[in-house]
Order: structure tokens, then sequence, then C-alpha cells
């Protein structure tokens, strides 16, 4: 079985174990992006701590859930955006205003759509969590 997308393999496993309540997750493989959603998903207090496990094939890594994520996923096609657009996308993926982040990747690293909006980046849309 050929994995495309990493990291909404990574998502849709995080999704899967909080709706039934599980204390923590395995995802694997591993992917840079990945790890950068995770630590801004860590660091917005949707997830509790995670370890990176090197098994030689890939790695796993291992996440604590707090029950902190009602909905999460990979945004595909992985839209270009403006910072004029943001708000637009804010619109389609996320519930309502100030709830939720989008994660996005730009010039200057993986990062939330405030961070880039402070610093007056675009970028390409990775995933939505709320």
């Amino acid at each position: 079985m050929a994995m495309n997308d990493t990291l909404a393999a990574a998502l849709s496993n995080i999704l899967n174990a909080e709706k039934v309540g599980k204390a923590n997750v395995i995802v694997k493989p591993v992917s840079k992006i990945t790890k950068a959603v995770l630590e801004i998903m860590k660091d917005n207090h949707y997830i509790g701590a995670y370890t990176i496990i090197d098994d030689g094939k890939g790695g796993f890594i291992e996440i604590n859930l707090i029950g902190g994520v009602n909905k999460c996923g990979a945004i595909k096609p992985r839209f270009a955006a403006t910072v004029k657009e943001y708000d637009k996308f804010e619109k389609r993926f996320l519930p309502s205003k100030d709830f939720g982040i989008i994660i996005l990747s730009t010039s200057k690293g993986i990062m939330t759509q405030d961070q880039a909006k402070e610093q007056n980046l675009g970028g390409r849309l990775l995933a939505f969590v709320y």
C-alpha cells in the first residue's frame, strides 16, 4: 500500500483516536511536515506531548491526546493563499471566527494563519484544526 499524504494520514489517525476517546495514538510514518504541524498543534493546546521513535523504517510518533481536537484534517489541494485571502479560507475550513487554526507552509517555515498575518506572509494551506 503506497502512502501519498503522510500528513493527511496522521491527522485522520489523530481525529479517529480522539473520537473514540483514546489517551494516545501512534502515527507513522514521520515526515518533517507532520512534525512541524504536530508542534503547532501542541503549542496551541490541541494535543499533549509527543515522542518521536525511530525504528529504522520511517519511524513513528506517539502522541498523548488531551481531548482538544474536535476536527482536524489536511487541506487538499494545498491552495496557495495571500494574506488577503486568509479570511476566505478561515470561513471555509473553520466553524467560526477566532475558533481553530489553519496551518500553512510559508517561505519562513510552517505556522498558523495568525502568525502569517502578523508577518504579512502568503503561503500554502496544509491543515486545519479546531
